[in-house]
């Protein structure tokens, strides 16, 4: 079905539709991508608070810090997608 569907799309003008696409899905994939990370890195950091309550500021600071960098590759793979799109 997918496959189908970036056919179509390359069959447009000049392929411009592809790109698009393309720049679409990756801009999408980032997204998803951050979604599952940071739900990841929370999930963990609070099992890990759980089992040693003492350190959970440090667990915390961690977990803050680890999901920032996460947020910012995604919306830096997102920004090359829109990037893409409006160069064209």
């Amino acid at each position: 079905m997918l496959a189908n569907i970036l056919l179509q799309a390359a069959a447009g003008v000049d392929g411009i539709g592809f790109g698009y696409g393309l720049a679409a899905m990756g801009a999408g994939l980032a997204a998803i991508g951050a979604g599952i990370g940071i739900g990841r890195i929370g999930g963990s950091a609070l099992e890990s608070i759980a089992r040693q309550p003492e350190v959970s500021g440090d667990i915390r600071a961690n977990m803050i810090l680890a999901a920032a960098l996460v947020e910012g590759a995604a919306f830096f793979a997102m920004v090359i997608g829109l990037l893409a799109i409006l160069t064209k």
